[in-house]
């Protein structure tokens, strides 16, 4: 792991601030790999908790529709571990996201690249790079990218070191998306059909997509028990 490189790279991360927050990672993380944008989702359990950055509007674009429909480059990373290369998200070799692609495209994504976060054995979930032309991405940038993934996990950890139990450090909260009323619905969906709570995640996601819904409004509705779904939802 070249020294050169991680100095660089922690050196633009702490420019004028000291300790770098959310942010700022993701901005330095689009810049140093030369990418559009770049995004930050944490996971746990196989499933994505949250966006904590994202670089600019596509990036947030992405990650949302990530989160929502379950499916992406982020997603595929985490859970296998390794690399997720699109090149060309148009006219790709192999259709892996039937739902994701499209909108992504629409929001100007050509090229989407997913890198999981870990520190050893532990994974906190992925981070992801878009681009607005299609391409392979270079030798250096993969390895640059590689790097930025164990860099941006260690951070995550260092944000959330001084955090109370149970609670986001203030750094990761400030640019995020945590979608808790998301969890707090995929909670009662679980007691009330009798399933564990990441399969009532994939009802909620089948439900709201079947409806054409956000998937934040359905779970709202739920919290507020406008809404129950049934077995066969």
């Amino acid at each position: 792991m070249p020294d050169d490189r991680l100095l660089r790279i922690l050196e633009q991360l702490r420019a004028g601030e000291g300790r770098p927050d959310a942010a700022r990672l993701c901005e330095v993380c689009a810049d140093v790999v030369s990418m559009s944008g770049a995004g930050v989702m944490l996971m746990s359990n196989d499933a994505p908790r949250g966006s904590i950055c994202s670089s600019n509007d596509v990036s947030t674009v992405i990650e949302d529709l990530q989160y929502t429909l379950g499916e992406g480059p982020c997603i595929d990373a985490y859970n296998t571990e390794q690399p997720v290369i699109e090149p060309n998200l148009a006219d790709p070799e192999v259709s892996r996201w039937v739902a994701f692609s499209a909108p992504a495209l629409e929001a100007g994504a050509r090229a989407v690249f997913g890198f999981p976060m870990r520190v050893g054995a532990v994974r906190i979930g992925a981070l992801n790079f878009y681009r607005d032309r299609p391409g392979e991405l270079t030798d250096e940038q993969h390895s640059n990218a590689l790097l930025l993934a164990e860099v941006a996990a260690r951070a995550v950890l260092d944000m959330q070191s001084n955090a109370s139990p149970g609670a986001y450090a203030a750094e990761l909260e400030a640019g995020s998306d945590f979608r808790l009323v998301v969890h707090q619905a995929s909670g009662m969906v679980s007691v009330q059909l009798g399933v564990s709570v990441a399969e009532a995640l994939i009802r909620l996601r089948a439900y709201a997509f079947a409806q054409e819904r956000p998937l934040t409004q359905v779970a709202e509705d739920i919290v507020a028990r406008r809404l129950r779904l049934d077995e066969g939802a």
